[in-house]
């Protein structure tokens, strides 16, 4: 991609009003017109969203749009809305044993709203509800554990205790701030684990094998290649192999699980960098090399990103999808959604913003001159996603940002008659991200940082 050093926060900034008019005006229509009852909203056919009956792994991502939405502009209909559905959908899900994606659905609903009540735009009688909700749901996503040894393990995928999943990693919030507010699992025997623990274990374990730095793993091995699955030997606890159920190959970069292993590396730096060095002691881990480590994948994939994004940095769904043979020199320019050969994710872009950005703004903090650099080019990416092709400016789609993918290989995604490729579609996680980035950037305007444990 091709960084623009000259663009500020005050020039997107002047793009945010509109912004939020249009994401209230879609919302609004979504929430008056989509029957919760037949499952969570996940992606849009012809421009009306969709369930999905695979997880109900979106449903956060709506109702965490009505809180963001509300927080952006304090029009109370969507506050309104979110706390009804938070209370009548959200509790089966606490406890919900068979997935890992838990910092996704309860991080985006009870966790807002914690935030919420501490900027006193929510009342505090929700706030002992949301603290159960997330100390509960934080115990059970750190239950779902595949031990390596006496100090290796991790959260494991939907996939099964031999799946090491890339997008995990976002999902680590949810032990985080569950551990913030004292909350400890307990196993058999009465034994106590500390959530702190697992958390810094699972990151180490993804960072390692989840991972690539050039150093020579297999001929594919280039720094910020990741893998969006690690599979393990669940009997003696080897590492297998790569995997990939949503990208073109093992041996390429699924460029959304890239974007949430980037994300979520740089929100855990975050949180990791505001305890003490004694916490993270006690959890048989010294403070500076869990951070060097959390740190040095970060950046890999960053500079991946950034290296093999087109020159707006919206990048394709997979950096070896086939098709982009026939697309000549498509990093020279910028991406094309209506390409016959291959579809652009714009969900993964968004995502990656949000990592860019709180990387640089992490490195920068810390004196590190590279910082500028990602800083700049999680703007880069922000500004072109607030424009057309991208924002939806079709007041009959239900999406907000447009050109997202699910599932290229599974054919999940729906292509328009007479199209190759899909095109013109919007998803859930991609819009609820679109909300939270901008909202991040604005609390920034008014020297305020939005972090998941700032509650």
């Amino acid at each position: 991609m091709r960084i623009d050093y000259n663009l500020e926060l005050s020039i997107v900034l002047i793009k945010f009003e509109k912004f939020w008019e249009i994401s209230g005006e879609k919302l609004e229509r979504l929430i008056n017109n989509y029957d919760i009852k037949q499952g969570a909203p996940v992606f849009t056919v012809q421009g009306q969203y969709r369930p999905f009956r695979w997880t109900m792994w979106t449903i956060g991502f709506l109702f965490g749009s009505a809180l963001l939405q509300f927080e952006a502009t304090q029009d109370k209909q969507f506050l309104d809305y979110a706390i009804t559905s938070v209370r009548n959908y959200m509790p089966n899900y606490l406890t919900h044993m068979g997935i890992h994606d838990h910092g996704f659905n309860i991080i985006s609903t009870y966790g807002n709203l914690l935030r919420l009540i501490k900027k006193q735009l929510v009342d505090s009688y929700i706030r002992e509800e949301s603290e159960l909700a997330i100390k509960v749901s934080g115990a059970v996503q750190a239950a779902r554990w595949t031990r390596l040894n006496s100090n290796k393990g991790y959260i494991y995928s939907f996939k099964g205790p031999h799946s090491l999943f890339i997008d995990t990693m976002r999902t680590l919030r949810i032990l985080a701030l569950s551990h913030y507010l004292g909350q400890i699992l307990l196993e058999e025997g009465d034994h106590e684990v500390l959530l702190l623990e697992r958390l810094i274990q699972h990151g180490a374990c993804t960072a390692r094998y989840n991972v690539y730095y050039g150093e020579g793993r297999d001929v594919y091995d280039i720094w910020g290649r990741v893998a969006q699955e690690s599979v393990f030997n669940v009997k003696n606890g080897s590492y297998c192999g790569p995997g990939v159920h949503q990208g073109y190959s093992p041996f390429s970069v699924w460029f959304r699980g890239l974007a949430w292993g980037l994300l979520g590396f740089a929100e855990e730096l975050e949180f990791l960098d505001h305890l003490s060095a004694d916490e993270i002691e006690a959890c048989h881990a010294n403070k500076n090399d869990v951070l060097a480590t959390f740190l040095r994948a970060a950046r890999a994939m960053a500079d991946f990103y950034i290296v093999n994004t087109p020159m707006d940095g919206i990048p394709y769904w997979d950096s070896a999808a086939p098709g982009l043979r026939f697309i000549p020199d498509f990093l020279e320019r910028p991406a094309d959604p209506f390409n016959p050969y291959e579809p652009v994710d714009s969900s993964a872009a968004i995502i990656a913003a949000q990592g860019l950005l709180r990387l640089g703004n992490y490195l920068m903090r810390k004196g590190d001159p590279q910082g500028e650099r990602y800083w700049h080019a999680g703007l880069t990416v922000l500004y072109r996603l607030l424009e057309e092709p991208y924002l939806s400016l079709d007041f009959n789609h239900q999406g907000l940002i447009l050109h997202s993918v699910y599932n290229r290989p599974y054919g999940w995604d729906y292509i328009p008659l007479n199209a190759k490729i899909p095109y013109g579609e919007s998803s859930m996680w991609g819009d609820y991200h679109m909300r939270e980035l901008v909202l991040y950037c604005s609390e920034l305007k008014h020297s305020r940082y939005l972090a998941f444990f700032a509650i």
